[in-house]
This record gives structure tokens, C-alpha cells and sequence, in this order.
């Protein structure tokens, strides 16, 4: 294994040392050049650049604040360099049967994972500086470093690089800690200081809503901690190799198992549990309800309705639909409500929705009909990217277990789209 190479902030005293030798004598012009170097300084864009060639070689660790910075595969299986995850895709390449995925199965899953790896490598949400450095060098720069590497690397190690650089050099990342403005305001993390109206109810962002619809209105928080009772006497080690076991069921869903085998882990029960006192929900509160615009707005972020409703609720949408017919902790689920989610309940609109379903997913779409529709504000910002600019939406966390990011992605072009031609009718 060839040593790591550590990428951090190695350029930072040398920079200052030539800094402070401009001498005072040259007036206010040398004044503003010390203002704009101690600017780059503090934002980390000069000194801590991250060059090509050890963004491509493979055992590079990057370091940001003296701390190795992470990515992952499936949102939970994370390395610290892009040689760490070689023997993971390889062991994932060959773990199923030739009867359960020949060979070209194995290749193209390969390439998938290797993908997913150095998109998450360079698409960082701590660190900015790896997508600054593939997107600022052409693509023969890039494939030069890359014919430059030492390290031993598998197949379809360059095509990867040069897919991520030419999607990035065109894309827009729509995230809550975006450095864009735009990208921000096109989050659902983004918070509403007006509120917005959806289905009945006012909700402080659309991630608000899009987390409590999860819960059925007369769901109780007692009742969430019967469930958690359920939850931690059960034994999920046979559950979930039941879904490792089968490429048919763990391929496609390979995000969701190792959601589920992160959450639903003791000590990530207990911490839904804690965490739920900590945020003092009394038993008889409904979680749809407590989620929405009340007396006092924000009383939860936008990061505890992912981190804690959201997560949460997808841990009981996901073990229903996992679950074997007869499975006692499945019809507990649906006791629950957890068999599907429910809108407008109690009136004739009443819609009940697959948790895994098309119908489900496509009220994202429903949603920000009203957000970038029907509020001007949002709707002259999606309007204002160019067509150009493709709209899309990583996170080197993972995928999602509600909507999969690619169909997010795809519904927030469309609503652009549909932003732009309701702008230039007038209505």
C-alpha cells in the first residue's frame, strides 16, 4: 500500500512571510494588497488549493483543518482516500453468485461504484477545494495527470474523472451550504420567512413538509416510542442479510439497506429516542402537526427535520416495505400508519401513497409548483439560471431513500422550465 499523501494547509506561513514584506512606504495601495491576501487567507483559496496530480493520484488523503476529509459510497461506507474504496468496489463486484449477476453485471457495477466514489471524492460537502480543482483545468490537463498517476488504479479510472469534471463544469450543485446564493434559495432546506401553505397547512420550508406528510396525523409520540420498544427487542441482523443476500432487492436499493443498517443500530435508536426528549415532543403530540408553522416559527431546523423526523420516519416507511407479509414488525408499522404516507386526510381528496412509489415522489413536484410558481420571489430566482446551467442536486452523502436524486434532479429542470415560461407569459 503506498503511503498517503496529505493534502492541507502546508502554503500558509510562506505566504504570510512575503506578505508582510510590502513595505508601508507604498501608501494605501499597498494597504488594500494586504487586505485582499489576508482575505484569501481566511477564505482558503490561494494557500490551500489542491493541485491536479494529487487530486487524481489515489492514495492522496485530503486535510482540511488538521482532519482527513471523508466521502463515501451509499451514503454510510466512507474512506478516507480513493484508494481505500478500490478493494470495497471490488469485493461488491464479486460478492454475488454468476447465477445472480454475470459478468458483465460485475463490470458495469464496478464502473458504477468507482463513479460514485470519485464524484463523492471531489463533490465535498466540507470542502470546497477538490471540485475548485477539477473544474478550473481542461480536460486534457486532467487526462495528463492522470496517465502521470503511479498508484495501481482499476478500470475505468479516467473515464470517471473526465464523466465528474464535464457534469460539474456545467452544473449548478442546489444546496442548502451552496456558495451560491441561487443554489441555496433552490434548497428545500431553504428557509420561508413568510411561511408557505401547502395542503392545509404553513410550513417554515418545504423540507417542513415534505418530512411531517411522512406521519400519519394521528400518529402520537407515544406511539413512536411503542415502536422504538419493537424496534430494540428485535433482532435485524437476519432482517437485513435477508437483503444483502439477494441482488435483486439489495442492488437497486443499496442506499436504503445501509440506511437501514445504520439506523436502525442500537445505539441510532436510542439516539431517535433522546433526541425526541431533547426536543421536548410531550407523548401526546402529533409529529405531523408539531411539524408545521405554529405560534413560534422554526421550532425545528431544517437539519432536525431531515436528521431527526425525516430520518426517523423513513426508518419505519422502509422496514414495512422490506418486511416479509407475515413479519409481526410490519403489521406493528401498519398499525402505525407507516403502510404508506396520507394526504389530505378526512376529506374526500384523501390520497394514500406507495413510501417507494411514483405517485409519492412526484409530490416534490406538486410542491414546488407552489414555491416557484405561485411566489414570485423563488420563481424570479430558478428563472434567472440560464437554460445552459444544468440544475442538480449531490450530496457526498448518499442518495435518498424517498425520491433517488437523479428524479429530484430531473423534476427541478422541469420546474425551472416551467418558472421561465410562466415569467415570460406574464401570469
Amino acid at each position: 500500500m503506498h503511503l498517503a499523501k496529505e493534502v492541507g494547509f502546508h502554503h500558509r506561513s510562506l505566504l504570510q512571510t512575503r506578505l508582510f514584506r510590502i513595505s508601508p512606504n507604498r501608501g494605501r495601495y499597498a494597504g488594500w494588497l494586504r487586505v485582499f491576501f489576508l482575505l484569501l487567507l481566511t477564505h482558503g483559496s490561494l494557500a490551500q488549493q489542491i493541485s491536479l496530480q494529487a487530486l487524481v493520484t489515489p492514495s492522496t488523503v485530503v486535510v482540511k483543518d488538521g482532519r482527513p476529509v471523508t466521502f463515501a459510497i451509499h451514503g454510510f461506507i466512507e474512506f478516507h482516500s480513493l484508494a481505500e474504496s478500490f478493494p470495497y468496489i471490488e469485493s461488491q463486484s464479486r460478492r454475488w453468485k454468476p447465477d445472480q449477476l454475470d459478468d458483465a453485471g460485475r463490470k458495469r457495477l464496478a464502473r458504477e461504484l468507482l463513479r460514485e466514489a470519485v464524484e463523492s471524492r471531489v463533490v465535498s460537502m466540507t470542502d470546497e477545494r477538490p471540485l475548485e480543482t477539477l473544474i478550473t483545468h481542461t480536460a486534457d490537463e486532467l487526462s495528463r495527470a492522470i496517465a502521470r498517476v503511479q498508484d495501481p488504479v482499476p478500470p475505468g479510472y479516467a473515464e470517471a474523472f473526465l464523466q465528474v469534471q464535464e457534469k460539474w463544469k456545467n452544473s449548478l450543485n442546489c444546496w442548502s451550504a451552496a456558495p451560491s446564493i441561487r443554489a441555496r434559495v433552490l434548497s428545500n432546506w431553504y428557509p420561508i420567512e413568510e411561511g408557505i401553505v401547502l395542503y392545509g397547512g404553513a410550513y417554515d420550508s418545504t423540507e417542513h413538509f415534505w418530512q411531517s406528510v411522512k406521519y400519519h396525523p394521528d400518529v402520537t409520540v407515544a406511539q413512536l416510542e411503542d415502536l422504538f420498544t419493537a424496534f430494540e427487542r428485535n433482532n435485524w441482523a437476519p432482517w437485513l442479510a435477508r437483503l444483502d443476500n439477494d441482488p435483486k432487492l439489495y442492488l437497486p436499493n443499496a442506499y436504503a439497506v445501509e440506511f437501514l443498517r445504520h439506523n436502525l443500530a442500537p445505539e441510532r435508536l436510542r439516539w431517535f429516542r433522546e433526541e425526541l426528549k431533547r426536543q421536548g415532543a410531550k407523548p401526546s403530540d402529533h409529529p405531523r402537526k408539531i411539524q408545521q408553522r405554529g405560534d413560534v416559527s422554526f421550532r425545528f431546523t431544517a437539519y432536525e427535520e431531515k436528521v431527526l423526523w425525516g430520518d426517523l420516519a423513513d426508518v419505519f416507511h422502509l422496514v414495512y416495505v422490506f418486511s416479509p407479509p407475515d413479519d409481526p414488525i410490519r403489521n406493528e408499522l401498519a398499525k402505525k400508519h407507516f403502510d404508506g404516507v396520507y394526504l389530505n386526510v378526512r376529506t374526500p381528496q384523501e390520497r394514500k401513497f406507495g413510501f417507494i412509489s411514483p405517485e409519492f415522489r412526484s409530490l416534490m413536484l406538486e410542491i414546488w409548483r407552489v414555491k416557484y410558481l405561485e411566489m414570485p420571489r423563488f420563481r424570479e430566482v430558478i428563472a434567472s439560471i440560464p437554460p445552459e446551467v444544468h440544475l442538480s442536486h449531490f450530496l457526498n452523502d448518499g442518495d435518498s431513500p424517498d425520491i433517488p436524486i437523479p428524479i429530484y434532479v430531473e423534476y427541478l429542470n422541469q420546474i425551472r422550465e416551467l418558472a421561465v415560461n410562466k415569467g415570460s407569459s406574464g401570469k
